[in-house]
């Protein structure tokens, strides 16, 4: 069931509850799949230190959280220290708990090929580039202001006003 795909400023007079400090990442197509979108919002303290956004013409929901969450990492210094959310559970599981032992085993799982293979392993660099910034899992579509404002961001190019 698709959610309502709210502006930005939707976003701002609409919710106010959760983390106000962190990199809120999210992404997905419509349909998967299909044509979408991904977007990334940097915050300290309430206020937006860097938002970015992109789109594909042909992609999968996976694809464009793997890319928003690539994306997040890469405006990041390597010092920062910093949680970075994803309402992406199977993207928080594979850098977090599975990528390691794919590595050690050589990139390959005991059932079966890694899908997006390229972006996994470009994510888990990102992250082991960045030790002191965690990686944790948020809830979708429950409220936290700045996990729907990566969602308005990864939706952006649904709709003519951001």
């Amino acid at each position: 069931m698709a959610t309502k795909s709210y502006t930005l400023s939707e976003v701002l007079d609409s919710f106010f509850d959760g983390p106000d400090t962190g990199v809120f990442t999210d992404g997905g197509s419509q349909p998967n799949p299909g044509p979408g979108g991904w977007g990334a919002v940097w915050v300290e303290s309430g206020e937006i230190i860097k938002q970015l956004h992109g789109q594909s013409p042909q992609t999968t929901n996976n694809i464009m959280e793997l890319t928003a969450l690539i994306e997040a990492y890469k405006v990041l210094p390597e010092d920062a220290e910093i949680t970075v959310y994803s309402d992406s559970d199977l993207c928080v599981k594979t850098i977090n708990e599975w990528a390691a032992g794919w590595e050690k085993r050589g990139w390959k799982r005991k059932t079966g090929p890694i899908k997006n293979l390229e972006l996994v392993q470009e994510l888990y660099a990102l992250a082991n580039a960045h030790p002191k910034v965690k990686l944790q899992w948020i809830k979708a579509h429950n409220g936290y202001r700045w996990n729907e404002y990566a969602d308005s961001l990864s939706t952006a190019w649904t709709r003519e006003v951001v």
